[in-house]
């Protein structure tokens, strides 16, 4: 008698693009906090591990989005892009202003702070919980065709004309 073929589709759940964090939980901590505009964190950008990438991937895209900041379009924490493909972990403080641990070929733009690189949650005091949305798009191009200059909006547009898979990890934060 044959063996029975594998009864769990190809898209089960150990199987899926996953985004984890040895750093992140529900809420915020000092750690991730911007250090500036009222804050006193230490700025530094969160340990994050994805795993489970889709055939074909051949970058990476990570970042952290504010959609409650009250800008009318959101707040972007950061923004890096061309993360080679054999790269599955950044540590604590890759993206961190002055800190190292991102790959040579990767790129970060300019938050909506108006730095290079990674910049925590400061929502404004009284404001209430916002939602800090980090996510890793899995992309189907080595390179996206930018320079540290693109703004996180057309970083997005190309990023997202590429995906092959997202992976996205939420936590919180008030003031």
């Amino acid at each position: 008698m044959p063996a029975p073929s594998d009864p769990r589709p190809t898209n089960a759940p150990d199987r899926t693009f996953t985004l984890t964090s040895s750093d992140l939980g529900g809420q915020a901590t000092e750690l991730q906090l911007f250090n500036g505009s009222g804050c006193n964190g230490r700025n530094q950008s969160p340990q994050l591990s994805w795993s489970n990438a889709p055939a074909g991937t051949k970058s990476f895209v990570v970042t952290l989005f504010d959609p409650d900041a009250p800008s009318g379009s959101g707040w972007w924490h950061w923004v890096v892009f061309d993360i080679p493909a054999d790269i599955h972990t950044l540590p604590t403080g890759a993206g961190s202003p002055g800190q190292t641990g991102l790959p040579a070929s990767a790129v970060q733009v300019r938050n909506d702070y108006g730095a290079m690189g990674y910049g925590g949650p400061c929502p404004p005091p009284g404001h209430g919980p916002h939602a800090y949305i980090v996510t890793v798009y899995a992309l189907g191009v080595e390179r996206l065709g930018l320079d540290a200059q693109a703004s996180p909006a057309m970083v997005g547009f190309c990023a997202r004309a590429n995906t092959l898979a997202k992976a996205s990890l939420i936590f919180y934060h008030s003031r």
